[in-house]
């Protein structure tokens, strides 16, 4: 066994190792007499190796489009005096090494004179147009000053055109090049499933053309890494320098882009997200044809359905997505979609949560109008609604699973007492309002004061929210709430839409809540 240092990582060499397996291996066929010797099952064999083969083709076929991007921006004055020692540490040899040890940073602060030192990047790309048009992610290219690119043989092309988009991580960069490159296939990344075998192509710590193997091990995933999330987990080894690659199927087409991993060690855990390929793709089509991305919205705030959400509305956990607000003078205004609408489907296709109504809306085109089947007390509903371009300030806005803590409310007055919910609610005026953070057009009741064991308290709520609505009805005084708290039943849960300045949810109390 050898260690071998390069480029300022350690490396292990089995070569002992492995002969001594393979010595073995010489005795063992050479002598099947010998006690504990057996012969593999043919069938095993077989199987393994197609899946071997399997493996090999898909590689070769895609590794001629993969590409290896180094990215260089601006010269930043770094000094022992003024630097961040983690800064240094990271441009220095030993930055993996020590970056986590006080004393080497002390020393790294007191020892380093002044200097220039851009900032670097490096990650990894694959050529989706033969014309030299490569996709990678925002975050390996964003504000570089310069981009230079390495072909799978061997050429290097400083990029002549660099277009991003921050809110999904997609980036395209256009070079020239002399005559028609390879490209790879894009997939569907909507056909492939949990299980599916696939591999991670691209340069891990400037190792270019690394590929490695794992399977889909989730869908759907929303790490908060990204505005606009829809990521593919893959076990398929992903590192430092591989953000920008594709992940491929059994076919060597592109189902995903890999672009983050979950780690405690800053390497490779098992971890890693990749960006869906039909995402990558439609925003890479108009990166391409106009330089930036045009969205549809429909201006509502959006919750997922939970266990006890899914009880009081009767439909299956993850079924649609509910909507906690609308936004004045949106798409889903002019359509006079409410809060509490839970939205089952939309332009033909099935709704199961935030992240699904998110994809299908912003792909929707501008000006034209599209069905959205909802639920609506308890009624099926078919609406019309008009996309609408996305105004430039505006964020994606999906509330949170649970109604939040607003500790930090301004105390208000004793109001009119429910003990068997656990609350005392008063009438929301205008003082109370401004008081409290709240602007803008908002109705419902305050909550005064809540007990923290009662079924209110469990539930979520606190001093300073309001109750807009209970059940189906709508709650503008403390008599609608009284009248409204007839048609429920605590023991069976009664749903409740409440508010803070950040933005509303749905909650369930609930008389044995735990």
């Amino acid at each position: 066994m050898k260690f071998i240092k390069r480029n300022g990582h350690w490396f292990v060499a089995l070569a002992g190792i492995v002969s001594l397996a393979y010595s073995a291996g010489l005795m063992q066929a050479r002598l099947p007499g010998l006690p504990g010797a057996t012969a593999a099952d043919p069938r095993a064999v077989a199987e393994a190796r197609e899946l071997s083969t399997a493996f090999r083709d898909a590689a070769r076929t895609a590794l001629p489009a993969i590409v290896s991007i180094e990215s260089k921006g601006k010269s930043v004055p770094v000094s022992g005096r003024d630097a961040n020692p983690e800064d240094l540490l990271e441009n220095s040899p030993f930055g993996e090494l020590f970056k986590r040890d006080p004393g080497m940073r002390d020393l790294f602060k007191r020892g380093m004179p002044q200097q220039r030192t851009p900032t670097h990047g490096m990650g990894s790309g694959f050529i989706i147009d033969a014309s030299g048009i490569i996709l990678t992610n925002n975050h390996v290219v964003a504000d570089a000053e310069v981009v230079k690119v390495k072909l799978h043989d061997g050429r290097e092309f400083i990029a002549t055109e660099v277009k991003t988009d921050p809110r999904t991580d997609v980036a395209i960069v256009r070079i020239q090049p002399d005559g028609k490159l390879p490209t790879v296939r894009l997939g569907n990344s909507d056909a492939a499933e949990i299980g599916d075998w696939v591999l991670a192509i691209g340069s891990p710590f400037g190792l270019d053309a690394t590929v490695t193997a794992g399977i889909v091990s989730a869908k759907g995933r929303g790490m908060h890494i990204t505005e606009r999330e829809d990521f593919i987990q893959t076990d398929a080894a992903i590192n430092p320098g591989n953000s920008g690659g594709p992940l491929i199927n059994l076919n060597g087409e592109v189902i995903g882009m890999n672009t983050a991993i979950s780690t405690r060690s800053g390497g490779y855990d098992g971890v890693g997200f990749a960006v869906p390929v039909n995402l990558a793709r439609w925003v890479a089509e108009q990166l391409i044809e106009r330089g930036s991305v045009t969205r549809a919205y429909l201006g509502v705030a959006i919750q997922p359905v939970d266990s006890e959400l899914s009880k009081q509305l009767g439909v299956a956990v993850g079924a649609g997505a509910l909507v906690t607000d609308v936004r004045p003078d949106s798409p889903a205004a002019t359509a006079k979609l409410e809060a509490g609408d839970l939205i089952l489907k939309f332009n033909g296709k099935e709704i199961h949560g935030p992240r699904d109504l998110q994809g299908v809306v912003e792909r929707l085109k501008t000006g034209s109008k599209y069905p959205m089947q909802i639920l609506r007390d308890g009624k099926h509903l078919t609406i019309d609604v008009t996309a609408q371009e996305m105004p430039k300030d505006f964020t994606l806005a999906s509330s949170t699973t649970g109604s939040g803590n607003n500790k930090s409310a301004p105390e208000v007055s004793k109001g009119e007492n429910f003990s068997e919910l656990g609350i005392e609610i008063e009438a929301a005026r205008p003082d109370v309002l401004k008081n409290l953070g709240y602007s803008g057009e908002v109705m419902g009741v305050v909550v005064t004061e809540v007990k923290p064991d009662s079924p209110a308290g469990i539930a979520g709520l606190r001093e300073g929210m309001l109750i807009a609505k209970v059940g189906k009805h709508k709650v503008t005084s403390p008599a609608d709430f009284k009248e409204a708290l007839n048609s429920v039943s605590l023991e069976k849960g009664i749903l409740v839409l409440v508010r803070t300045p950040r933005g509303g949810s749905h909650v369930v109390i609930r008389k044995d809540a735990k």
